[in-house]
């Protein structure tokens, strides 16, 4: 499988770093380790603004553990995010980049905002995976932590294509058996953008309202924070041009379609 698909939450270093600038955050949590791509930069920040980064991930890249063990302002929570939110505390600003997978990413953001309310904090959080193919799409890492009312039909054999409310088997984007996809793209309860959805419907308040940003690019970024919070206008602003820019989707869209040509071409070559 070709490795030409950027996927890192660090390519939106860019914009992520100002806004944690903005929100005079030093104190941040991440769910999902990417050990060389977004943890160091994180780790980094915390390091020289004197703050510190928590790390939730049961199964890290091989050799983080060693890293964060050696970084003084890391901790490394060994345990499902789930598990690991229950002895969390609250954070200026946390990065969910996890299983994504409707019950994982609804409970998660629904776990992080009560930790929010109940220290008196803002919410400022980070989703990776908000475009395709995890938007309306569930996809599995560990099918056994979804509770079989909250899991779709999936396969670790079939893979996905742009435009394709199915799967395919042996072809497309997929996971070669590290991560299963569900066989529906759609409906209820399945995807990741369809959990961010609904837990705004739940959570955004007129007591505290939440503003959702959506940058559609690199597999998608989504943002949602405290919209009372001090800072929330001047984030607002800083995101606005990307928000949902028409342009910056159509170049993911391109950029996918020429990734999946690969796939193709590599499978096609593979198969003789």
């Amino acid at each position: 499988m070709s490795d030409l698909l950027i996927h890192s939450m660090s390519e939106f270093s860019s914009l992520i770093l100002p806004c944690l600038d903005e929100a005079g955050a030093t104190e941040i949590s991440e769910i999902g380790s990417e050990f060389g791509g977004m943890s160091k930069l994180l780790a980094e920040r915390a390091s020289n603004k004197g703050g510190t980064l928590t790390c939730i991930d049961p199964e890290p890249a091989e050799g983080f553990a060693d890293w964060a063990a050696g970084e003084n302002c890391v901790t490394h929570i060994a345990q499902p995010s789930l598990d690991g939110l229950k002895s969390a505390g609250s954070a200026d600003a946390w990065f969910i980049d996890g299983d994504h997978n409707y019950y994982t990413v609804f409970h998660e953001l629904s776990v992080i905002d009560a930790i929010q309310k109940n220290a008196g904090r803002p919410l400022l959080a980070f989703m990776h995976d908000v475009s395709w193919p995890c938007a309306r799409r569930d996809f599995y890492y560990a099918p056994d932590r979804v509770p079989a009312g909250w899991r779709h039909p999936h396969s670790f054999d079939h893979g996905v294509k742009l435009g394709h409310q199915g799967v395919v088997e042996g072809r497309g984007l997929r996971g070669m058996g590290h991560f299963a996809v569900a066989l529906d793209e759609g409906g209820a309860r399945n995807g990741v953008l369809t959990a961010i959805e609904d837990f705004l419907r739940e959570a955004d308040t007129d007591d505290r309202p939440l503003y959702y940003v959506h940058i559609p690019a690199v597999l998608g970024l989504g943002i949602v924070f405290d919209a009372k919070a001090d800072w929330s206008e001047a984030l607002a602003q800083f995101l606005l041009p990307y928000h949902a820019n028409p342009l910056i989707a159509r170049l993911e869209e391109n950029r996918l379609r020429n990734y999946l040509e690969v796939i193709e071409f590599q499978d096609r070559t593979a198969a003789g």
